[in-house]
């Protein structure tokens, strides 16, 4: 049996690394440090590592792994093949080279669109029909080696950011497990991607979370959900930030872009830089919860129409 060290960190890679446990010999895995989370900064381990840990497997968490002594020790396991999924960092080039079978990499995008940290996100707020997941082989460029197997996947209109990753990731670690008999048989074949249809997904920016009200609804629609449940789009009123969990697009509905040109029991209507509006219809105050906006209105005193969002 082949020995696989795997490579990831966030929830989108357990599914893979619960289904290489499952199926073939992993040795190690490597994954991020544990961070601080939430208010109160509680040192908490990567997804990646709870299963790891509970499957017995010794885990490396360098903080960089090309300046680090674990990396040393990776050599040393002579490993046939190196899994990732979403990992986050470049793996340095002795390693690269180091496994038999090589090292190998499962990304959330039809490459080679969206390269990158970010090609969920990216692929809903650019309007994307479709999106899906590639095998490829690593190389030192970011996302660019060989393609060894792709599998395609619906967006749809209801879908966000985590609907859509938790299809992705049952659908990456499906896509492994028909792909990995050949690789380790040594019997597939690979394609190079054409870089001049490369597209990037960089890392999400706070500045990239405001809404632009001057946009058509379509986009902004798309712009919330590609972005809730994480890190969450938001807009600011009366001077206070107002997170945007879920909304829909309201047909033929025209106002000047960001005002507040009606409510509803369930809704807040929106005026955009098209003839249809947006309905807000989830949101979070400044240190309030996350709420419906039926809520939230039920406890308003005055009337909102008029009020822009900016």
């Amino acid at each position: 049996m082949s020995k696989i060290i795997f490579m990831g960190t966030p929830d989108f890679s357990t599914k893979v690394l619960e289904m290489l446990i499952a199926e073939h010999d992993v040795i190690a895995v490597v994954t991020q440090p544990d961070r601080p989370v939430g208010r109160k900064r509680k040192m908490t381990p990567p997804p990646v590592k709870r299963v790891a840990q509970e499957a017995g497997i010794q885990v490396y968490q360098p903080e960089k792994l090309a300046d680090s002594e674990e990396l040393e020790d990776l050599l040393q396991l002579e490993a046939d093949l190196i899994v990732t999924a979403a990992f986050g960092q470049l793996l340095p080039e002795s390693l690269l080279e180091a496994p038999r079978l090589g090292a190998i990499n499962v990304h959330a995008s039809l490459l080679p669109k969206y390269r990158g940290g970010a090609p969920i996100h990216q692929a809903i707020i650019d309007g994307e029909s479709e999106t899906g997941v590639t095998i490829m082989y690593m190389v030192k460029k970011l996302d660019a080696g060989n393609i060894i197997s792709q599998k395609a996947i619906e967006i749809e209109d209801q879908d966000n950011v985590g609907s859509l990753h938790d299809k992705l990731s049952f659908l990456g670690a499906e896509l492994l497990h028909d792909t990995l008999p050949d690789i380790i048989n040594e019997t597939n074949e690979s394609i190079p991607q054409d870089d001049s249809k490369a597209s990037f997904a960089s890392n999400i920016s706070r500045e990239d979370e405001r809404v632009n009200w001057e946009a058509s609804a379509r986009d902004i629609f798309n712009h919330i959900r590609g972005l809730s449940p994480w890190p969450v789009a938001y807009t600011t009123m009366d001077d206070t930030n107002m997170k945007l969990f879920a909304a829909r697009i309201e047909a033929d509905k025209d106002g000047d872009p960001g005002e507040i040109i009606e409510t509803t029991k369930k809704a807040m209507i929106v005026g955009t830089g098209s003839s249809d509006a947006i309905a807000l219809t989830e949101i979070q105050l400044a240190g309030k919860k996350r709420m419906p906006v039926a809520n939230y209105l039920s406890g308003v005193q005055e009337s909102l129409v008029g009020k822009v969002l900016v």
